[in-house]
């Protein structure tokens, strides 16, 4: 390397910069990834552009990521983990009032559907962009969709004894139909009565269930 070359590796008080590690690496990437995607669309993002976004080196970001359809579903997925830890530590935080909880995942999504810059829902946004089943785009959103209905369905267990498959299912649909119409139609639409809709659906199955179970709820 020529000592002009290496001037323009030097930071400003002529140090050298330090390494980024691989984790940081990956981050720089992913971080570009999402604020990419999130303001177009994963399929209108070429691979060349987004290397120049990250200031990292085109050989960099292809070790890190072998392809562009690893590079989506990474994005997911790490974006399914930030989304379920927030969920978590709510649940973990409301362990003894399950139909609080259950209500705090649909507060989360009203949340979500209502700040400014909306535009859907990631998952199901990227997802439908391939029409491969095992892309893994479409592999990161249905363990996303898979893990978010388990902890549903957890929540509704404790709520309906023998009746939260159901209960959880329908919770479900009222989160992807908040998502969608807010996504299309704006917080205003019908998705501002998602809330609403799902704290009577839940009411309602906890009025259905047997004496001790609506004590219990209602402790």
């Amino acid at each position: 390397m020529t000592a002009a070359a290496l001037s323009l590796h030097l930071t400003e008080d002529g140090s050298a910069p330090a390494r980024r590690s691989r984790a940081e690496r990956q981050e720089i990437v992913l971080d570009t990834a999402e604020r990419l995607f999130s303001a177009r669309s994963s399929r209108s993002v070429g691979m060349d552009e987004l290397v120049r976004e990250t200031g990292l080196g085109k050989m960099t970001v292809y070790r890190l990521f072998k392809s562009k359809d690893d590079l989506v579903g990474a994005y997911l997925s790490r974006k399914a983990a930030t989304v379920l830890a927030y969920i978590d530590a709510d649940l973990a935080r409301l362990q003894d009032d399950p139909r609080a909880a259950l209500m705090s995942v649909v507060d989360a999504v009203e949340k979500d559907v209502t700040r400014t810059g909306f535009r859907g829902c990631p998952f199901t946004n990227v997802s439908s962009e391939y029409d491969d089943p095992q892309h893994p785009a479409r592999s990161a959103a249905a363990d996303y969709k898979f893990e978010l209905h388990s902890r549903l369905e957890g929540l509704a267990d404790q709520l309906v004894p023998g009746h939260g498959e159901d209960l959880a299912a329908q919770v479900h649909l009222i989160i992807d139909g908040m998502y969608l119409s807010g996504g299309l139609l704006g917080p205003d639409g019908p998705a501002s009565h998602g809330r609403q809709l799902a704290e009577r659906l839940i009411d309602a199955a906890i009025v259905g269930a047997p004496a001790a179970v609506r004590e219990r709820a209602s402790a």
